[in-house]
């Protein structure tokens, strides 16, 4: 609630909170004179149902009654300490954040000295320790299982880790890189440039770079193009650009990130991709960073860990 850019917002929840007890406090009293003597005839308070079925005045239950009192009192005494009247912090000031700090810090001061162990050490000596493997595997599926998939076969759009076929390389210490700092990827868009029937052909090109089916006469037109303008990143025989992260369009297992048929290569081509890997080096630290890279890096290199 301290967030809101206006004032109003706080006074205006306030007033709801304070009112509503204030309300429900006067219930309380005015219920809690209701009293009857005993031998007292009990009125109904008008409402019949089916006839017969009547709605009778009868006091309400002093256990419930106390009940009542207790949940408010201990409604009064939480809004005094903790944050729940517009941004007043409480006496306590506890915040969601300060908590989560807290807590975190507590878990990096008990764990710290382990990541510190690993962090030491090669990252291939890492991915060789089974206990550095399962805490790498945990942080994998907290954090990457989101966008690369559980078994870290990806999806539509995001790298497939258990093969061996990276955009930016696949070594121990790009694999850190990459997780560190993140990647951004860009393939421009072509469409307006080529026209639709020079797209048609390039694509049919990229096509027989990877043995997959495709029109010979179309390709024999795109290799042209593609040698004249698709080769700056992808490299005149196709295999990509580790460098600037151009994808391997040769690769016999056609490992596309958005699909290799010639409807979506066309598309690709058409419209561009861009592509964002966030950066995890600051929100995990050095030592997840390192566990996490080790892991990923024996997915395609050790086959027992893959599986």
């Amino acid at each position: 609630m301290s967030d809101f850019v206006s004032g109003f917002w706080g006074i205006y929840i306030s007033v709801i909170v304070i009112g509503g007890i204030a309300g429900l406090f006067i219930l309380l009293l005015t219920q809690s004179k209701t009293t009857f003597k005993s031998g007292e005839e009990v009125t109904t308070v008008g409402h019949v149902w089916d006839g017969d079925l009547e709605e009778f005045n009868n006091p309400l239950p002093r256990w419930w009654m106390m009940l009542f009192y207790l949940t408010l009192f201990f409604g009064v005494g939480y809004l005094i300490l903790y944050p729940g009247l517009g941004q007043w912090a409480g006496l306590r000031g506890w915040t969601s954040v300060g908590q989560y700090t807290e807590e975190r810090a507590q878990a990096e001061a008990k764990y710290q000295p382990l990541y510190d162990k690993y962090l030491k050490q090669d990252l291939k000596v890492v991915a060789a320790d089974p206990n550095a493997q399962e805490m790498g595997r945990r942080l994998f599926q907290t954090y990457c299982v989101q966008c690369h998939g559980s078994d870290a076969r990806g999806a539509k759009g995001f790298p497939n880790l258990v093969k061996h076929d990276w955009q930016y390389g696949g070594d121990p210490a790009t694999i850190q890189t990459t997780i560190e700092g993140g990647r951004r990827g860009q393939m421009p868009a072509f469409g307006a440039a080529f026209g639709e029937e020079k797209v048609k052909d390039v694509a049919n090109y990229v096509l027989s770079l990877s043995g997959k089916k495709h029109d010979a006469d179309r390709a024999l037109r795109g290799q042209e193009t593609f040698k004249t303008v698709c080769a700056a990143c992808h490299g005149p025989d196709g295999h990509g650009n580790t460098a600037i992260g151009a994808p391997n369009l040769t690769h016999p297992s056609g490992n596309w990130l958005y699909g290799g048929t010639e409807k979506t290569i066309i598309e690709t081509v058409t419209n561009g991709r861009t592509n964002q890997m966030p950066a995890w080096k600051d929100f995990l630290g050095d030592g997840k960073v390192h566990l996490l890279a080790a892991y990923v890096w024996s997915l395609s290199n050790n086959t027992h860990a893959a599986q």
